[in-house]
C-alpha cells in the first residue's frame, strides 16, 4: 500500500457532531472525498440537508442525523440507528462545543453545567457509545475538537477553556483504554479560524491587526484548512498516533 492509499476512508462510515456548517462541514466533505459514508449530526434538520447536499453534488456519500448533543440519550440512540442502519462505525467526531463569553462570577451553576454538558459530556457519552462498537470491529478513529484556549487563560472566557481541557483528558485517558482494540483517540486543536460563526470579528480592522501582530502566519485560517488534520488523524495514514492534540492555528499558540 503506498502512503495515498493510506488516506483512503472507502467503505468507513463516519459521525461528525456540530457538521451543518463550519469546521465541521469542512471536516465531514474531507472524510466523504476519501470515500467515507458520513453522517452529519446537529439541531437544525434544514442545515444538515444542505450539507448533505453539498457533499453528495461532489460525489460524496452523506445523510443526516439531527440532535442536539446536549441530549445525551439523544445522542446514544442516534449512535444505535446509525450502527443499525450502516452495520458499522469507524471514526466519531466530536466537534460541538458553545462558548458564552462572560466573567467566571457571571455565571449561574446551571449555566456551568448547561456548557459542560454541551462541551464535554457529550462527547464523553458519544465516545462511549462509538468505542462499543469500535471495539468489536477490532478498528475505530476517535477525534474530538478542543481549542488552543484549552491550554491558556483569558479573562471572561472561563468555562469553555475548563470544558476544552476536559476534552484533552478525555482523549488521552481513552487512547490509553481503547487502544489495545485498535482504537485510536486524538484531538484537534484550532485556533482563529474565519468561520460563519466569526464573520463579523474576522472583518474587523482591529482583529485583523491583532492576527497579524499575534500569529505567526499573520491572518486568519480559512474554514477548509482543517481539513488535512481531520483526515489524517481519521485514516490509516495516522495509524500509530494516539493520545495527541494536534494544534492547527498558524502558530499562534508558541509566539510570545
Amino acid at each position: 500500500m503506498g502512503i495515498f492509499d493510506k488516506f483512503s476512508l472507502i467503505g468507513r462510515v463516519a459521525l461528525v457532531t456540530g457538521s451543518g456548517r463550519g469546521l465541521g462541514l469542512q471536516m465531514a466533505k474531507a472524510l466523504a472525498e476519501a470515500g467515507a459514508h458520513v453522517v452529519l449530526s446537529g439541531r437544525s434538520s434544514d442545515m444538515l440537508e444542505r450539507g448533505v447536499a453539498s457533499i453528495a453534488g461532489a460525489g460524496g456519500k452523506a445523510s443526516a442525523a439531527a440532535f442536539d448533543v446536549a441530549d445525551l440519550d439523544a445522542g446514544r440512540e442516534a449512535i444505535t440507528k446509525l450502527h443499525a442502519d450502516h452495520g458499522r462505525l469507524d471514526i466519531l467526531i466530536n466537534n460541538v462545543g458553545a462558548r458564552d463569553r462572560r466573567p467566571f462570577a457571571a455565571f449561574s451553576d446551571v449555566e456551568i453545567l448547561d456548557l459542560i454538558q454541551t462541551d464535554l459530556l457529550s462527547a464523553i457519552a458519544l465516545s462511549r457509545s462509538a468505542a462499543e462498537i469500535m471495539k468489536a470491529q477490532g478498528h475505530g478513529r476517535l477525534i474530538s475538537v478542543t481549542s488552543i484556549i484549552g491550554s491558556m487563560a483569558r479573562s471572561g472566557d472561563a468555562i469553555y477553556p475548563i470544558a476544552k481541557q476536559g476534552l484533552t483528558g478525555l482523549v488521552r485517558s481513552l487512547a490509553a483504554e481503547y487502544g489495545p482494540f485498535g482504537i485510536t483517540s486524538n484531538a484537534i486543536a484550532p485556533g482563529m479560524f474565519a468561520t460563519e460563526t466569526n464573520a463579523g470579528i474576522s472583518a474587523n480592522p482591529d482583529m485583523i491587526a491583532f492576527m497579524r501582530q499575534r500569529v505567526p502566519l499573520q491572518r486568519w485560517g480559512q474554514p477548509e484548512e482543517i481539513a488535512g488534520a481531520a483526515l489524517f488523524l481519521a485514516s490509516d495514514a495516522g495509524s500509530f498516533v494516539n493520545g495527541h492534540v494536534l494544534t492547527v492555528d498558524g502558530g499562534m499558540s508558541i509566539q510570545m
